[in-house]
């Protein structure tokens, strides 16, 4: 029996092939590639939701389910926004900055503004918003547009990305928090992939 089991076919693991763990964050460079594609290709939806992604740094299942009135309350957008993410029941605040605003107000010219709607509603089920599913495609799509490799990336490095190089600049996890609307400190620390050099390289900068 045992000389039997050595012939069997070794099972193939779920994760094969795949890229697993933690989506890093794009980085300015890969922003600014992703946003001059889009804007060449004349994708106003596409690069509305891409910067507001950036902005908003919410999770997907919270992204697609904004409406105009969350951002553009009586046809004006606003410079801030805030949101009750659907894990935590939590309000998280967000900017909109120049650059999304002016992406969003070419997108609202298009599809019209209705204070009551989704901001990205879905083309294929009407009264519905864009899938989770859909975002996820979107995001692979954006990806490919600048020769990056899909599986490395997700729709979480959209929300990693400001709080990154926010942690990278300033040192401040409390605000990263804050950002990302997490309950527990510890949360964000898992999440922004914060190693020890990494503490005690922000430990060095401080001489009593």
């Amino acid at each position: 029996m045992a000389q039997l089991d050595f012939f069997r076919p070794v099972p193939t693991p779920w994760n094969a092939r795949r890229i697993i763990g933690p989506k890093p964050p794009f980085k300015p460079k890969h922003v600014w590639a992703i946003r001059q594609q889009l804007k060449n290709a004349g994708r106003i939806r596409d690069l509305a939701l891409f910067d507001c992604a950036i902005d908003a740094k919410l999770r997907g299942c919270d992204l697609v389910k904004l409406r105009v009135s969350d951002v553009a309350p009586g046809g004006s957008l606003r410079e801030r926004a805030t949101v009750i993410q659907q894990k935590t029941g939590r309000p998280v605040p967000f900017e909109i900055t120049e650059t999304t605003r002016s992406a969003l107000n070419a997108w609202l010219a298009r599809r019209g503004e209705r204070a009551n709607d989704w901001l990205f509603p879905s083309r294929s089920r009407p009264g519905e918003h864009i899938s989770t599913r859909q975002y996820a495609r979107l995001v692979d799509r954006w990806v490919a547009m600048i020769d990056l490799e899909p599986r490395a990336y997700g729709t979480h490095s959209l929300r990693r990305t400001k709080v990154a190089l926010l942690y990278k600049k300033t040192g401040n996890i409390r605000a990263c928090q804050l950002l990302l609307g997490h309950r527990k400190l510890e949360s964000t620390v898992r999440y922004l992939g914060i190693e020890v050099d990494d503490a005690l390289a922000m430990s060095e900068q401080v001489d009593l």
